[in-house]
Formats: structure tokens, C-alpha cells, sequence
């Protein structure tokens, strides 16, 4: 079988999309299947880890056009398009509907409510002259959660809907933390609006941090992230540092550097970042706007309502635990991602889905079909 991943980005700077497109593909690949993740070229790429079978191609919108008209069921099965919105995204939508070449679209949380209240005219603009067409032509929907799904009913679509979630790849992951000592709150993600940081550092201003530090680390628009050291200064917070961004080991090193980890996000459709410090063994705070209600089902964790007297009481009592219960809580959400989001599981699914639609195999139970 032959599969070609377009994506418009696998840049470092892309966030969680980057990392669990690669490393999604590079273990489906080992699973027998040919695949191709067409991209456009950045800075910043990460590193894929090609073989025999998974190649990595880096063309611009023109070059995509004249490879684009030699896709057909001739010589490629299943075409699988990552996000929404983006013009390269669309051209192969187009390509894959005048060829007759069956498509999935992975939505990544890009018509959440949040997101479709930014920009909405443009939106609504969007769905109306292509992308509610190409969203309905597809074969299926992949949504990484059901929140995800009962979006993309709720918004009218009818297709078949593949829940799968994002995987870990455990093996990349370092040894869990062990020593909680050092009272640390970390946040790691896109310096963004989406990620909720002003009402964290709102947050902080209400809590007695006494000995506690937080550590901001990640990358944006250097106008935001100095509007958010302005507000640093204005409300006279202490203990609160950028520390910029952070990847590979560099990324595990921090995230073991912290005692509780936090993402007080307005919207994620899955949240990769959750479940790498759930991965690290540390506990985790975010927000009823993400699918980690499993937080609070295994004890690893705290899923809130988003409001800045939420998160504040939130941190309260993350600070208030004891060394030992912060351990046993990290314990708890390694296990969690052990057992239910291992790379490899997810990559079983993907194939499952991808023999599906050849009419290879039964109904996954993973596919709903209303």
C-alpha cells in the first residue's frame, strides 16, 4: 500500500502537529506501508528518520501542482492530508477529488469553537468556497478525541469519523523524573494566545508561590511574548521566567525539571505536550478545553474549568502536595501513557484505518459511522 502525507509544515516552531505527523508515519512505515510526507521547506525541519519505505519530499505550492497530476489509483492508494485551511492542503484535496484517489483528513483541532472564533469571516468564507467541500468529499475524518468528533458532528458532517489519538514514542522518551524537590511549575508549548498564558500569569498573582518558581519555555511572536514580560513587570510577579524554546533532549530535561507541569489552553484537540510530561512521570494542570479528562480518572492530574480562579486553586493545591504524593501522581500518568497511547498502537489503528477504506478489512471499532 502506498500512502502520501501532505502537510504544510514540520517545522520545530509547528508544535505538536509536527512531531506527531513524523513519528506517526515513520512507525507506520515499519508496519509495510509506503510512504511519502510531501512538505514545503522551513528552518527549522525535524529530523525524519527516512528508509526503504517512508521518504520525505520538500516541495513549494508550484512544485506540489505538477506532482499532484500524476497522483492516481495507478500509482497511489490513499492520500492523507494533515489540517485545514491551508492552500497546500486544499490543492491536494482538489488533485485527490478530479482523481478519483480516496483521501483522510486529520483535522488537528482546526474547527474547534476557539479557533472558529478567530478571523470568523474568513472562516465562514473558507467552508463556503472550499473547505466544507473538500471536508465532505473525504473518505474519513480523523479526529485524535471524541470532543473532536462531536465538533465535526455538530458542524454537519456526515463522513466516517476515525478517532485515533496521538501517540508517544516511548522509546525517545528518557528516564521519568524521580526527585520532586525542587518546586517548580513548568509550562512548554507555542508562546501563543491559544495557551492561556496571561490568565496563568494572572493565576500566579493570586497564589502564594512562597519558594515556588515558574519557568515558561517555548517559542512565538516576539511582539506577544514581550506584551507578556510587560505584564511580568506591571503586576510585580516573582519567580516567573522565560526561558526560551526547548527541544529534544533539551525538551526532556526540562520537562523533568518540573515538579507539575501546566497548559491552560483555550483549545487543543489532542495536546502532545500533555502526555510527554504524563510520559516524564510529571503530574499535569490543564484545562477542560483539551480530552484530558484522564487526568481525573488516574489520579495524575488536574482538569479544570479555564478561569483564572480555577487555575489558581489549581496550582494552590498542586503546590501543596508533598513530594511523595507528586511522585505517586506522575507514576500514575506514565502508566496512563504506557497502557493507552503508544506509538505503536496508534500506528496499528492507522493502518487498520487505511485497509479499511481498500475495503481490506472490517469495521474498526474505532470508526463511527453516524
Amino acid at each position: 500500500m502506498k500512502v502520501i502525507h501532505i502537510t504544510s509544515s514540520i517545522d520545530e516552531s509547528a508544535g505538536g502537529p509536527s512531531r506527531s505527523v513524523t513519528q506517526t508515519c515513520e512507525e507506520v512505515s515499519k508496519l509495510g506501508v509506503d510512504i511519502t510526507i510531501i512538505t514545503k521547506r522551513s528552518k527549522k525541519a525535524l529530523k525524519v528518520n527516512t528508509s526503504s519505505r517512508l521518504k520525505l519530499s520538500y516541495q513549494s505550492f508550484v512544485s506540489l501542482l505538477f506532482t499532484g497530476i500524476h497522483f492516481s489509483k495507478k500509482n497511489v492508494d490513499i492520500i492523507h492530508l494533515q489540517h485545514v485551511w491551508s492552500p497546500y492542503i486544499h490543492l491536494m484535496a482538489s488533485v485527490a477529488q478530479k482523481n478519483e484517489v480516496p483521501y483522510v483528513i486529520s483535522i488537528r483541532g482546526m474547527l474547534e469553537p476557539w479557533i472558529m472564533q478567530r478571523n470568523p469571516l474568513k472562516k465562514k468564507l473558507g467552508l463556503l468556497l472550499y473547505q466544507r467541500n473538500d471536508l465532505k468529499r473525504a473518505s474519513v475524518l480523523h479526529a485524535t478525541c471524541e470532543m473532536e468528533m462531536n465538533t465535526l458532528r455538530k458542524l454537519g458532517f456526515t463522513n466516517p469519523i476515525a478517532v485515533i489519538p496521538n501517540g508517544i514514542n516511548l522509546s525517545l522518551v528518557p528516564s521519568p523524573k524521580e526527585s520532586f524537590e525542587r518546586k517548580r511549575i513548568i509550562f512548554l508549548s507555542r508562546i501563543h494566545k491559544k495557551k492561556g498564558i496571561e490568565l496563568l500569569l494572572d493565576a500566579w498573582k493570586l497564589v502564594d508561590t512562597a519558594d515556588w518558581e515558574l519557568l515558561i519555555a517555548g517559542e512565538g511572536k516576539q511582539s506577544y511574548e514581550q506584551e507578556l514580560k510587560e505584564r511580568i513587570t506591571q503586576h510585580k510577579l516573582v519567580n516567573v521566567q522565560f526561558v526560551g524554546s526547548k527541544y529534544y533532549a533539551e525538551k526532556w530535561d526540562f520537562i523533568r525539571s518540573g515538579d507539575v507541569f501546566v497548559l491552560p489552553s483555550y483549545s487543543e484537540n489532542f495536546g502532545i505536550v500533555v502526555a510527554e510530561a504524563l510520559a516524564m512521570g510529571v503530574p499535569v494542570i490543564t484545562t477542560k478545553d483539551t480530552p484530558w479528562q484522564e487526568l481525573e480518572t488516574h489520579q495524575c492530574g488536574w482538569w479544570i474549568e479555564l478561569n483564572t480562579q480555577n487555575l489558581s486553586n489549581a496550582l494552590t493545591v498542586a503546590m501543596s502536595q508533598s513530594p511523595e504524593q507528586l511522585k505517586a501522581m506522575g507514576l500514575r500518568g506514565r502508566k496512563l501513557i504506557q497502557e493507552n497511547y503508544d506509538i505503536r498502537a496508534v500506528a496499528k489503528h492507522m493502518v487498520e484505518l487505511y485497509n479499511w477504506i481498500e475495503g481490506k478489512q472490517e469495521q474498526p471499532e474505532f470508526i463511527s459511522l453516524e
